[in-house]
C-alpha cells in the first residue's frame, strides 16, 4: 500500500511541473490577448484623435477662406461706388419682397373673384390656402430666419 501511495505521490510530483507549464502558457496567452486588445483600443483612440484634428484643421481653413472672402468683398465694396454696393446688397431682399407682393396680389385677386361669384368668405379662405401656399410660406420663412440662425452658429 505504501508503494502505491508513493507511486501516486511521485507521479503527481512529476506531473506538477508539466501542469504548471501548461497553466503558465495559458495565462501568458490570455495576457498577450488582453495586451493586444489594449493596443488596438489605443490605436483606435489615436486614429479618432487624428481624425478630429483633421476636421478641426479643415474648419480652420474654411473659416480662413470665409474671412478672406469677406475681406475681398469689403475691398471691392470700398472700391465701388456706394450706390453700387447698396444696390448689390438689396438684390436678395428686393427679389423676396417683389415675390411676396406678387404672390399676395395673385391670392387677393383670387379671393376677390371668389367673392364676386357670391362665395362665402370662410369657404373662400379655406380653399384659398393650399399645401402649395404653406410650402411657399415655410420656404420664405426658413430662408430668412432659420437659415440666418444656422449660418451664425457655424
Amino acid at each position: 500500500m505504501f508503494e502505491l501511495i508513493g507511486a501516486l505521490i511521485g507521479g503527481a510530483f512529476r506531473l506538477a511541473p508539466e501542469l504548471l507549464k501548461i497553466l503558465d502558457r495559458k495565462f501568458e496567452r490570455e495576457h498577450e490577448l488582453k495586451k493586444l486588445d489594449v493596443e488596438v483600443s489605443i490605436a483606435k483612440m489615436q486614429a479618432e484623435f487624428a481624425l478630429q484634428q483633421g476636421h478641426q484643421r479643415l474648419q480652420e481653413h474654411e473659416l480662413d477662406a470665409i474671412g478672406e472672402a469677406f475681406k475681398q468683398q469689403a475691398e471691392s465694396d470700398s472700391k465701388a461706388w456706394k450706390w453700387v454696393a447698396s444696390l448689390s446688397a438689396l438684390v436678395r431682399p428686393a427679389v423676396t419682397y417683389w415675390f411676396v407682393a406678387f404672390y399676395s396680389v395673385v391670392k387677393a385677386a383670387g379671393l376677390y373673384l371668389a367673392f364676386l361669384q357670391d362665395g362665402s368668405w370662410t369657404a373662400v379662405l379655406l380653399s384659398g390656402w393650399t399645401d402649395y401656399d404653406e410650402g411657399m410660406l415655410s420656404l420664405i420663412l426658413t430662408f430668412w430666419f432659420v437659415g440666418r440662425v444656422w449660418e451664425s452658429k457655424k
